[in-house]
């Protein structure tokens, strides 16, 4: 309880800083290339060494790939029938497609389970979500944009982001047996800095604007990436006979809220801007609710 409070106190209080304090211009930013390039991979060099790898771990990573695919299919789909534009396509693709498996996903799921679900979490992040993001992220954004993206980018992407190379470090690391106690601690105590500055940037960027119009596709988006991708998932892995605390996080996974980074995408191609910030902040405040409604019901 108090791991969930700590999460609805740093949103508030970014939120509240944002249109009260006037912060420093850059804040949100700076706070994003701490999380990202030293908390994040400190996080995922202190969990992956103690993971245990299990067969059932592909659930996690294809359960990512579904939950774009699917949105790639229904809204392309949808939109042929409602007469949307290709901006406004590509925007829900991208951020229902998208969910917000690292800011969000990772306090979440500590909060919900501890940290043996964060390191399953952790898993689904970075070799689930992030890997469909670098790829066909980046794809949809040229595709609906009509802008060209390069196999190599892409490539180098993937392979050169800090915690993606902390993930292999971290495997290798658990091969040999783990780290040794004083770097243990330390990794610990910076990747533990993720959870509140995280979440205060979150807060920081926090938009709700729903322009005319926009009403249908907010709610066939959102109802697509809270309640009908994890049900998918969640019949997926019932069929595969995937169980236990993998299937439980790889269905929380696919129920978070829409990716930041998708909606910054859809900024940086024109793909409905608007719309796609509205989807993200809607799908922040909701999941607060759904997510912990789904965690309950799978028990």
């Amino acid at each position: 309880m108090a791991a969930f409070t700590l999460l609805i106190a740093c949103l508030l209080l970014g939120a509240l800083v944002a249109r009260l304090a006037r912060p420093p211009l850059g804040l949100a930013q700076g706070l994003n290339w701490w999380v990202i390039n030293l908390a994040l991979p400190a996080l995922v060099l202190d969990l992956i060494p103690q993971l245990r790898f299990d067969w059932q771990f592909w659930f996690l990573v294809v359960s990512q790939w579904l939950v774009f695919a699917g949105a790639f299919a229904g809204f392309r789909l949808l939109g042929g029938r409602l007469g949307w534009s290709r901006a406004r396509i590509g925007a829900l693709t991208l951020v229902c497609g998208l969910g917000n498996t690292s800011f969000m996903g990772y306090p979440m799921i500590e909060a919900l389970h501890g940290r043996d679900g964060l390191a399953l979490g952790v898993v689904a992040d970075q070799l689930g979500c992030f890997v469909v993001l670098a790829t066909g992220g980046t794809w949809v954004s040229a595709l609906y944009s009509g802008a060209r993206t390069h196999a190599s980018a892409i490539a180098r992407r993937v392979l050169l982001f800090p915690a993606f190379l902390a993930l292999l470090v971290g495997v290798l690391a658990g091969g040999l047996g783990g780290w040794p106690p004083l770097v243990d601690e330390v990794l610990q105590r910076i990747g533990s800095t993720l959870v509140p500055l995280a979440l205060f940037s979150v807060g920081l960027r926090f938009r709700l604007q729903l322009g005319e119009g926009q009403a249908l596709p907010l709610v066939l988006g959102l109802g697509w990436k809270l309640l009908l991708a994890p049900l998918l998932v969640l019949l997926l892995g019932v069929v595969a006979g995937v169980g236990g605390l993998t299937l439980t996080i790889g269905v929380l996974q696919a129920a978070m809220a829409p990716m930041i980074s998708a909606a910054i995408l859809a900024d940086q191609h024109n793909l409905e801007p608007a719309l796609a910030n509205s989807v993200l902040g809607a799908g922040i405040l909701l999941s607060l609710a759904t997510v912990p409604l789904w965690s309950l019901a799978l028990g």
